[in-house]
């Protein structure tokens, strides 16, 4: 899609938009909210003074951090003390009608709503209907009510099973007024799953439209980082039975690999990409530890964050990165660091791909300690070349994704004007 479907009003194009963000922010994931502040500050560039609402479950965390109204995406999540049992239900219940009322009163006014980024159209991990996907259709069916266009901006999508899940992420992208996707991957996804993609658009991950890292110091010889991740399975019923044996074999093969390091002499910087996963780190380092206490404390440390940029500027001091989340690859890429990406989705295939990097891209569910360490000599010993054509990948995914946010731009002050027309007096 390259144009809201809204007659320009010429008499008040000028007016300043009242733009509403959405989505989970500000909730500690460094993907999602990196996602947020590279639409936040080319918003804020484009449109001094325009009215900017953000409904996001980290509403604290993200009014505090930008300054802007925000409301909780979960009235339940601003109770104090959340009830259990039958009495618990019933208040989850009676939370998701408060969620449609408390939606509806923060569109009223509105004059287009951004979902910046992130996988709102996919499941690659455990999720249920009733859960964000919920959230997001009650979003979109509440403002083709009000008349408020809704833009699915560079999101990520991927062909959803679940017959209740997938009916709901259909109807939201069926709601949506505008899409644009990160990769090929997820408009096909869509297609496949019954949405017409015909006008819908393909660029980057939106985050690429950051300013590139500015590591506080130089490369430190033979470090390696590595994204650890709270991995417990994929979404599906199969993984779901077999979380914990997922999850204790993945902290396995982490520090074995880890461990293989030390011994080499490298040192390690463990880097997360979300709050959840700094017990995966921590448990690492006890594991190596433990295996050699000799080892200095220094030589496997955790390095955090607060949020990509700063996960950016860390990895650019290493010489080669060994990561799972999304998030953690795309900053890998973006300070041109050589990549082995352990995925958990496809979408970690796809990415590597378009970095010319496809061979050092591996299934986590079917990768063993071995292929693992045979795949890191490989790229180890040729980081060079390898750095020298992610280089110039990443130069294209950045022009790709301020490409995307001029486009968006394009559709506000459509959205602006055609709301602002259908207001004016006659």
């Amino acid at each position: 899609m390259t144009s809201w479907a809204l007659r320009p009003a010429r008499s008040r194009r000028d007016r300043v938009p009242r733009i509403g963000l959405f989505g989970l922010l500000g909730s500690g994931n460094l993907g999602n909210d990196a996602s947020l502040a590279t639409v936040l500050a080319h918003l804020r560039a484009a449109y001094p003074g325009a009215e900017i609402r953000i409904m996001t479950t980290g509403h604290e965390e993200v009014a505090a951090r930008y300054g802007v109204a925000t409301t909780p995406l979960h009235v339940v999540d601003t109770l104090r003390r959340k009830p259990h049992g039958p009495l618990g239900a019933l208040v989850r219940l009676g939370g998701k009608l408060a969620d449609g009322v408390a939606t509806l009163v923060w569109l009223v006014g509105l004059d287009v709503v951004v979902v910046p980024g992130m996988g709102v159209l996919e499941a690659s991990l455990p999720i249920w209907a009733w859960q964000f996907p919920l959230a997001l259709l009650t979003l979109c069916v509440l403002a083709r009510v009000v008349g408020t266009p809704v833009g699915l901006v560079g999101v990520g999508a991927q062909v959803v099973d679940e017959r209740p899940l997938r009916r709901v992420l259909v109807w939201s992208a069926r709601a949506a007024a505008y899409r644009s996707y990160r990769d090929e991957l997820s408009r096909s996804a869509m297609r496949d799953m019954g949405v017409d993609t015909s006008r819908d658009d393909v660029y980057c991950d939106l985050v690429f439209a950051m300013p590139a890292p500015t590591p506080a110091g130089p490369v430190v010889p033979g470090a390696v980082g590595v994204g650890v991740m709270d991995y417990h399975g994929r979404n599906g019923a199969a993984d779901r039975r077999r979380e914990p044996a997922i999850h204790a074999a993945y902290l396995a093969m982490t520090s074995a690999f880890v461990l293989r390091l030390v011994d080499a002499g490298r040192t390690v910087r463990l880097f997360v990409g979300d709050g959840v996963d700094t017990s995966v780190a921590d448990t690492v380092i006890r594991e190596v530890r433990s295996a050699r206490p000799a080892v200095e404390v220094g030589r496997v440390a955790l390095v955090a964050t607060d949020d990509l940029d700063g996960l950016m500027n860390a990895m650019a001091e290493v010489e080669i990165v060994v990561a799972t989340r999304y998030h953690n690859v795309v900053a890998a890429l973006m300070a041109g660091r050589p990549t082995v990406s352990l995925g958990y989705a496809p979408k970690n295939a796809v990415l590597m791909e378009e970095f010319g990097q496809g061979r050092f891209a591996l299934a986590l569910e079917s990768t063993d300690l071995d292929t693992l360490c045979a795949r890191f000599d490989e790229l180890d010993a040729d980081r060079a070349a390898a750095a020298r054509v992610i280089a110039a990948a990443a130069q294209h995914c950045r022009r790709r994704a301020e490409a995307e946010l001029t486009d968006m731009s394009r559709m506000l002050i459509d959205a602006a004007a055609g709301r602002a027309g259908r207001e004016a007096p006659s």
